[in-house]
């Protein structure tokens, strides 16, 4: 396997004089060459992991290319959720409470240099966060009142170590990478029932009051206790031992939160974390989409050093898409240069990159629902009125703001846009899934594969009726069994 070491600016890592090629973030991101390359692992070493930069982008790139980064984005997004650090940390309390209680202070700072610390016995205590976080540079800060709890944990870059530590740190990231194997965290403990999350102040929920109902309803034919559970219930779902996740997903709300602690708990779950992080990214489903070979509009990945170039290749209109961009917020269509530039300037304050894709009009877009690598739902979402897209939020009316849809057979539906659904989520693996597809100029193209998608009762149920719901409840009966 090919093996990368991808930082900020290399010189800074030029200590390591490895067999390891040491290349550049920004030849990562931009180089086509890199994304060609079928097996690798990529060591990303980057200054910052902090949402949408370059450092957040090398690991995200690379699970879409199918290489294994360390650290996964996974791991960057865990670490900045404070409720993920303290359930992820409570496997080793004991081993932090019998390293620490020596300490007289009521402070202590405990610095990671790739699993390793400068004192040797704190090496346990080390190689157990770096085992769970997987970021090469950590400082952890513990604060003692009746007993030795994490106050936060950040990364550090190789230009924050202190002095007198470079040269054992040094030491420590040669020892690492002279490795041939690398540990990664395991999901441990396991519980029950049936918890379903919403978020009463959701603008577009996933599923309708009816749909709810429904979802209950079978579950609890299927034996289940069922919970409706809110974001404040973050502290309650190791009590349960199954989650449905039925808000809207992003990597930066309660749904990420909830359905990493309960992967971590080993609770069976519809979505996993891994499906929020890659669906709610537009830069990885462009990635991914090439790099599968599944047909998807000509897309260029924009970055502040190519903005004048992209006009030329995709032509006006337009679409630009902010990354985490959902139920069509944060997607924009430019009519002109200056628009454009507009627009782009704008969404580049909040990401490093961003997504401009051709505009393929159509009628209306197919909605395939696949879960588990099975079809199980299809519909036409018709464009809301008046408008491009199928949601139009800034319609004056409420009923104008989305389009219709018709739901139908499966064995209605063209087989080559079944087969195209079913090739897309194979990027995504096991999971719940909504592949939308536009048929432009009689080809077939992926437009999104969405986690966590539409069940609303008198829509995507319209069909095939209860069996929807059905469906989902045995996918999470059948986690259970499995464990």
């Amino acid at each position: 396997m090919n093996k990368y070491i991808v930082v900020d600016t290399p010189k800074n890592w030029e200590f390591l004089e490895g067999n390891i090629p040491i290349i550049s973030s920004r030849d990562y991101i931009t180089n086509p060459d890199f994304s060609k390359i079928k097996k690798a692992r990529i060591f990303n070493l980057c200054r910052s992991y902090s949402y949408q930069s370059k450092g957040y982008y090398v690991s995200l790139l690379a699970e879409a290319r199918g290489h294994i980064p360390i650290p996964t984005t996974k791991n960057l997004v865990d670490l900045k959720a404070p409720r993920l650090v303290r359930v992820i940390s409570e496997e080793f309390d004991e081993l932090i409470q019998q390293n620490l209680k020596s300490i007289k202070s009521r402070e202590f700072e405990l610095s990671v240099y790739f699993g390793q610390n400068v004192a040797s016995k704190y090496k346990e205590l080390s190689a157990s966060f770096f085992k769970h976080f997987q970021i090469p540079f950590l400082k952890v800060k513990f604060v003692f009142t009746n007993r030795w709890k994490i106050q936060y944990i950040k990364t550090i870059s190789i230009l924050d170590i202190q002095e007198e530590h470079k040269s054992i740190a040094h030491k420590f990231a040669k020892d690492f990478f002279s490795k041939k194997r690398y540990d990664t965290a395991k999901p441990s403990k396991a519980i029950y029932d049936l918890a379903i999350l919403i978020d009463p102040n959701d603008p577009a929920p996933p599923s309708n009051k009816k749909a709810l109902k429904k979802f209950v309803e079978i579950a609890e034919k299927n034996n289940f206790y069922v919970e409706i559970v809110y974001p404040k219930d973050f502290s309650r779902i190791s009590s349960f031992d199954a989650l449905l996740i039925r808000q809207s997903t992003d990597v930066n709300n309660e749904a990420y939160a909830f359905a990493r602690k309960a992967q971590q708990e080993n609770i069976a779950i519809v979505d996993y974390p891994d499906a929020i992080v890659k669906c709610c990214n537009k830069v990885f489903m462009a990635e991914a989409l090439e790099n599968a070979g599944i047909p998807a509009p000509k897309t260029v990945i924009v970055h502040a050093e190519n903005v004048f170039e992209v006009p030329a290749i995709l032509h006006f209109p337009l679409v630009l898409k902010a990354p985490d961009s959902t139920f069509s917020f944060g997607v924009k269509k430019a009519h002109d240069q200056e628009e454009y530039l507009k627009l782009v300037k704008s969404m580049l304050q909040e990401s490093d990159l961003i997504i401009a894709q051709e505009y393929c009009p159509s009628e209306y877009d197919w909605r395939i629902g696949v879960l588990d690598h099975h079809p199980f739902f299809a519909c036409k979402y018709y464009m809301a009125k008046g408008h491009w897209q199928i949601y139009n939020w800034s319609a004056p009316k409420k009923d104008d703001q989305d389009g219709n849809a018709d739901t139908m057979a499966l064995e209605d539906v063209p087989e080559r846009i079944i087969q195209m659904a079913l090739d897309a989520t194979k990027i995504m693996g096991l999971g719940l899934f909504g592949i939308d597809i536009k048929v432009v100029n009689g080809n077939p193209i992926v437009i999104e594969i969405n986690d966590n998608p539409n069940i609303d009762f008198g829509v995507e149920d319209r069909y095939y009726g209860d069996q929807v719901y059905s469906k989902i409840i045995e996918a999470l009966v059948k986690r259970l069994e499995d464990k």
